[in-house]
């Protein structure tokens, strides 16, 4: 079965740290991007973070810079997202996709071109 699975979402103060984790299953990310994407209540999903198939080139978005940090560990066929000096606007279910991109494909933040989708796992940021 195809799948993405997150974890590691969970409450935390402002300020804190959390890293999540976005396992895939039944097939390997050597040829996909992976995106991380979030979704607060009553906004739209918006995407935080991605990396390429190699995991030699990634793309934040404004609000994730210098804050969060996206990696991949091809051995565990895992992507994780490092997320630093969280902020209240932090709270959100955050989400993995995936695109595919080939061998040596780039990434990028629109949701509308990945195509599986993790269930989701919850952050929130609150003291």
């Amino acid at each position: 079965q195809l799948q993405l699975v997150e974890s590691g979402g969970g409450l935390v103060q402002p300020g804190g740290s959390l890293r999540l984790s976005c396992a895939a299953s039944g097939f390997t990310l050597d040829y996909y991007a992976i995106g991380w994407f979030r979704q607060a209540p009553g906004k739209a999903r918006e995407g935080v973070s991605c990396i390429s198939s190699s995991g030699g080139s990634t793309n934040y978005a404004e609000s994730a810079k210098g804050r969060f940090t996206i990696s991949r560990d091809k051995a565990k066929n895992t992507v994780y997202l490092q997320m630093n000096s969280l902020k209240p606007e932090d709270t959100a279910i955050y989400y993995c996709a995936r695109r595919f991109v080939g061998v040596v494909g780039m990434c990028n933040l629109n949701r509308d071109e990945y195509s599986l989708w993790g269930q989701g796992t919850q952050v929130t940021v609150s003291s």
